[in-house]
């Protein structure tokens, strides 16, 4: 089993959704963790409360959309903390709308910080991890990733690719020492429903945040390469999807999913505040 303790963690998505639960599973675990997000107060906060359970933690306020000054921001925490060891893609931008409605700028938005930015940092780190023959990358998927969501069309597809491209690295770094995991939540008490006080569908699974930070703690531990939450249910689903498409869509249909991922796009599209794309975490 692989040990956390004393390893440097870059947490994107830090201060929102499950990062901060993240965050608090891996002070438990001993780890240094490095809380990168967009908003100082928060991670600020954050930082402030790790601390206080006896972590070492520091706060990086960055917008993943500048891919350009991702070399600055490891630098920064190679000057503090030295090199990373465990890099966790967490952050991620949802936005649910019919797909004609989404604008250019969204799409942009959505694909930069859930798949290029995730892409980008372990483009940075990755020849570090070879050379000192250590290291792990996790990128935090969906269930969405699995079967695409109906009104979170960009959002999927970009869990999609995250991780096939996991997938793909894994097999590229065979025999070495850097690990790869892709672990994909389904429906969170931290995640969209939950922000809009939207109920998930009657049958769905509802995953406490403290539970999907114990599995992505566990994944790292276990070098465990994919990790779905509900996972003979949702696996058995994703095989049937594959064998009859058909059959699958009349099985969202009949459960709700749609339903309520139109009632999603219909409340966010109506409020004040649907122009922002807030970055999450799941």
């Amino acid at each position: 089993m692989t040990t956390l303790a004393h390893k440097t963690v870059l947490l994107t998505g830090a201060a929102g959704g499950i990062g901060r639960f993240i965050a608090k599973a891996l002070v438990k675990a001993q780890a240094n963790v490095v809380c990168v997000g967009r908003s100082p107060a928060s991670l600020q906060a954050l930082q402030a409360e790790l601390t206080e359970m006896g972590g070492r933690a520091i706060a990086l306020p960055f917008d993943l959309q500048n891919l350009e000054a991702m070399p600055t921001l490891i630098e920064d925490i190679e000057r503090q903390l030295g090199p990373v060891d465990i890099l966790i893609n967490n952050a991620a931008v949802d936005k649910f709308r019919p797909f004609q409605d989404f604008a250019l700028a969204d799409i942009q938005t959505i694909g930069i910080t859930n798949l290029f930015a995730p892409m980008a940092l372990c483009r940075l780190l990755l020849p570090g991890m070879l050379a000192r023959n250590t290291g792990h990358i996790v990128n935090i998927s969906s269930g969405a990733g699995k079967r695409g969501a109906p009104f979170n069309s960009i959002y999927s597809a970009t869990k999609a690719g995250l991780i096939n491209w996991s997938e793909a690295l894994r097999l590229e770094l065979y025999k070495t020492s850097v690990n790869i995991s892709v672990v994909c939540p389904g429906i969170t008490d931290a995640g969209m429903f939950h922000a809009l006080e939207t109920e998930a569908p009657d049958g769905m699974k509802v995953t406490s945040p403290e539970t999907v930070a114990d599995v992505i703690i566990q994944a790292i531990q276990q070098n465990q390469p994919e990790v779905m939450l509900d996972g003979l249910t949702n696996k058995a689903f994703i095989a049937l999807c594959q064998f009859s498409p058909q059959l699958g869509d009349k099985i969202l249909h009949k459960v709700g999913i749609v339903e309520t991922n139109r009632e999603c796009a219909h409340r966010l599209m109506h409020s004040l505040t649907s122009q922002s794309l807030p970055v999450r975490a799941h």
